[in-house]
């Protein structure tokens, strides 16, 4: 018996060599890992946006392993539990470096704005001085 159908189904001919390279508008191809790329993951994760969910999931899931004698998968869901406060705790440390780094920022532009209406002052003062002697 010959079944040839499933044959049809399978993408035989796609060529799934390039899935980091693309072409660019002129068509030369750009490769996604090239040295002087900075190579970000696109798919950082599916949960990451869920980290809090997730703790609290996995934490009622160990309770109630727990509670029905299950030590080994009580352990198995604190574990996860763990992992993802951890991921938790990295973006929250993140995020707070971001905002540091704006306040510092938006600290400085506003000393720099007040040298400069000072230093303003100060010429216009000058220029008044000289011009009543």
């Amino acid at each position: 018996m010959r079944n040839f159908k499933n044959n049809f189904r399978r993408n035989r001919f796609k060529n799934h060599s390039d899935r980091n390279n693309h072409r660019s508008e002129n068509g030369k191809m750009i490769n996604d890992l090239q040295n002087n790329s900075n190579f970000i993951r696109k798919n950082v994760g599916r949960n990451n946006h869920n980290a809090s969910k997730l703790i609290e999931k996995y934490s009622n899931l160990a309770r109630e392993a727990l509670s029905s004698g299950d030590k080994i998968l009580s352990e198995n869901y604190f574990q996860h539990a763990e992992h993802f406060i951890r991921v938790l705790e990295a973006k929250e440390a993140q995020l707070n470096k971001t905002n540091i780094l704006k306040d510092t920022i938006q600290k400085e532009e506003k000393t720099k704005d007040q040298n400069n209406t000072n230093t303003q002052e100060e010429k216009s003062l000058e220029t008044l001085n000289s011009t009543e002697n």
